[in-house]
């Protein structure tokens, strides 16, 4: 499995300089377009999980099961490594002990563990705040301790930014990579100045994240790079991208009874259809057809 990816996460990490660009997927078919198009990893995205499964926001409402089933689908729909957001762990310490075991089981490559007080919300949304270090630092040892090989990248994400300061936000992040943390994610830095001083600080491999119209300056993956960032995160790209063309869709259907005026907008039935794999299935059938 995972044969289009040339390394491991972790080697990339470890070697060289170059910045690994996670595309955010939100489901199965997300994840297929994302490997189609070239992208060696993804990340399966909360906020996208959320809107996606329950057409809810990022706000504290999606748990464990529905992180871990929807984590299935995706995983079983492609050949590149999937790295899942899995919030604050849905519990304690023991909780996130147990969604990892059940990550390693069905073979996600990683996970992204946050800091925040639950129910958590966006890292983009006003109002957050989060637990004590060492109540993190427990659950960061727990998810440690069960990720069973170090090629499972573990990201620590800090919102405490937003709470303490950035001066803090460093500490927690310093003390993250001390534990254990393969990437540590200061996540809503507001400026280039505090991210450049993220990146001076903390002698780690660090995590931009980077979505539209958010707090943090929308840089380039090279920008980035050229900053000291290893890992960058587009996680509600390909959320807003395709909300924006259905709803231009459905709207154009509504308005005028057909949807011809778009048809060079939307991808073929043919070539969806390969995307899918269609003739794969029509191959299956054959074989098993008396």
């Amino acid at each position: 499995m995972y044969n289009k990816c040339k390394i491991s996460i972790k080697e990339r990490l470890e070697k060289g300089n170059d910045i690994i660009i996670l595309p955010g997927v939100y489901d199965a078919l997300t994840a297929k377009i994302a490997e189609d198009v070239g992208f060696e990893t993804a990340f399966q995205t909360g906020y996208g999980t959320s809107a996606s499964l329950l057409g809810m926001p990022d706000f504290g409402f999606l748990n464990a099961g529905e992180t871990l089933e929807n984590a299935k689908r995706i995983i079983n729909s492609v050949n590149i490594p999937i790295l899942v957001d899995i919030d604050t762990g849905y519990g304690n310490p023991l909780n996130v002990w147990k969604i990892v075991k059940d990550l390693v089981r069905i073979g996600a490559k990683g996970i992204f563990l946050e800091d925040q007080v639950w129910p958590k919300r966006c890292g983009h949304m006003a109002g957050k705040t989060v637990i004590p270090k060492e109540d993190y630092i427990l659950k960061l040892q727990a998810a440690i301790d069960a990720r069973e090989n170090n090629e499972f990248i573990i990201v620590a994400r800090t919102d405490s930014l937003a709470q303490f300061g950035v001066e803090e936000a460093i500490e927690r992040g310093k003390e993250y990579k001390r534990i254990g943390a393969d990437v540590i994610f200061i996540e809503a830095p507001k400026t280039i100045d505090e991210m450049e001083l993220i990146s001076k600080e903390i002698k780690a491999p660090l995590l931009a994240n980077m979505i539209e119209e958010g707090i943090t300056p929308n840089l380039t993956a090279d920008q980035l790079r050229k900053m000291g960032f290893r890992m960058v995160v587009f996680p509600l790209s390909a959320l807003y991208s395709a909300t924006f063309a259905i709803k231009q869709t459905l709207q154009t259907l509504k308005k005028t009874g057909t949807t011809k005026e778009l048809k060079n907008k939307m991808i073929t039935f043919q070539e969806f259809n390969d995307l899918v794999n269609l003739s794969v299935y029509h191959k299956l059938e054959k074989k098993y057809s008396s």
